[in-house]
């Protein structure tokens, strides 16, 4: 470890490079969904299909990307070659909302499952090598803390501009031009992004690694600190985007108003920005494993207060969403920087296999990502709910109604408990946050 201090023109561009990845993540995360269902008729189970599949693609993409990153940074010194190729998922991303008219149900959804597996391919290129950069830096155990919250708090910006404002752009008619201006705001953001990476490599190179030292896959998969890590945060992964997919739903049928989802997006993403800082000085006084731990628990008691649904009163159904925002915050920025802190403890071996441990990492995240809307969506299948074209009223049953408050409350809570028993098989960080302070105790 080094005392290694990062400038701001470097993080500032870095983390600028989140603002594209948030607009991807958001705008089909949040939307997709409700898209397919309310939208474009499909049925509940095969709009979750549509979705799960092209992702679950990502288990075997992702780590593949890692290994090519790693072979880029080898040969080239750097991985931005592969950054620059992810940034034509900007096509990808207008095409996904760009489905021809005559198309509905199952035709639809095949539409939109071809153009996510194009999409999701090219930004992985783009995600993987971009979060690999952290452990390709000489910094210490505080100062990843420091460099991801920059990154963090820019990415939650980026996901509560996008969600707030993908509605008001989209409207009941999504067109074309509408979402090819978000294409544009993304691609360029990357760009930006690619630019701060190799600023960051210029202030804090890292240590090359050893001639003739080989890493990959099974660098990573033998790591039983990586594994802990990572399954838990697959399964935070399920459940936040589980969240962030039931939001429509829950403001529309238990709420009664389909306009506040924009209020409860901007509740569980405006605390997320403000406490990221407050976060990052939390994980330096108690480490990140304690400050991870107390979000997740956090979270479950927010998703218990959203059970009572709308009879408690807006006010404390906001607040509840407000403090499960709290928490996303550190369960986005702490498991982001002890990833590097995991490469850094396995050594050499662990320095030439970043990719490879970020492919894997993202894999999961990817697969969260389509294991949340699937799992909502089985939920809303299992209480008979009845999909829809855009402009059409259907009355759903008790069954569906429950389906959609319980799916948005009580699932959620289960899979967070699960992600506790999880996330305290790590020990790395009892050790990495005893030593850490006096290394780095000049900054």
């Amino acid at each position: 470890m080094t005392n290694v201090r990062l400038p701001l023109r470097a993080l500032i561009p870095f983390s600028a490079g989140s603002i594209g990845m948030g607009i991807w993540v958001t705008v089909p995360g949040i939307f997709l969904l409700y898209f397919l269902t309310d939208v474009l008729a499909v049925p509940p189970q095969v709009a979750g299909l549509a979705l799960l599949l092209p992702n679950v693609a990502d288990i075997v993409v992702h780590p593949w990307v890692g290994r090519i990153s790693d072979a880029g940074l080898a040969s080239g010194g750097h991985r931005r070659q592969l950054m620059m190729a992810g940034c034509v998922v900007v096509l990808a991303f207008v095409a996904l909302f760009a489905v021809p008219s005559d198309l509905h149900g199952t035709t639809a959804a095949i539409w939109v499952a071809v153009a996510l597996v194009a999409g999701n391919l090219l930004y992985s290129c783009y995600q993987v090598s971009y979060l690999a950069t952290p452990a390709d830096l000489g910094i210490g155990y505080h100062e990843r803390t420091r460099l991801m919250g920059y990154r963090n708090v820019v990415i939650t910006v980026s996901v509560l501009l996008a969600g707030v404002a993908a509605p008001v752009v989209a409207g009941d008619d999504p067109g074309v031009g509408d979402y090819m201006r978000m294409a544009l705001l993304l691609g360029a953001a990357m760009l930006v992004g690619i630019t701060g990476v190799a600023r960051l490599n210029r202030a804090a190179p890292g240590t090359p690694a050893e001639p003739g030292h080989r890493g990959g896959l099974l660098v990573a998969l033998r790591d039983r600190q990586f594994r802990a890590l990572t399954a838990s945060y697959l399964t935070v992964a399920i459940t936040m985007n589980l969240v962030l997919a039931a939001m429509p739903y829950f403001a529309e049928y238990e709420l009664g108003r389909s306009a506040l989802t924009t209020v409860l997006i901007a509740a569980f993403m405006a605390p997320a920005v403000l406490t990221t800082p407050l976060w990052v000085l939390v994980a330096r006084r108690l480490g990140k494993q304690r400050s991870l731990l107390a979000a997740q628990a956090v979270f479950v008691a927010g998703s218990l207060v959203l059970a009572l649904g709308a009879g408690a009163g807006l006010p404390l159904l906001i607040a509840a969403v407000a403090m499960q925002g709290v928490a996303f915050a550190a369960m986005q920025l702490m498991p982001l920087s002890m990833v590097p802190d995991v490469i850094a403890a396995a050594g050499s071996a662990g320095t030439v296999s970043a990719g490879s441990y970020t492919g894997l990492w993202t894999a999961a995240e990817a697969t969260g990502g389509a294991l949340g809307p699937y799992v909502y969506s089985a939920c809303l299948a299992a209480g008979g709910f009845v999909a829809s074209t855009a402009g059409e009223h259907t009355t759903q049953s008790s069954g569906a109604l429950a389906a959609v408050r319980y799916g948005f409350t009580l699932v959620p809570a289960v899979f967070m408990t699960i992600a506790i028993a999880l996330q305290r098989r790590y020990t790395l960080d009892k050790r990495a946050h005893t030593v850490a302070p006096r290394v780095v105790a000049q900054e």
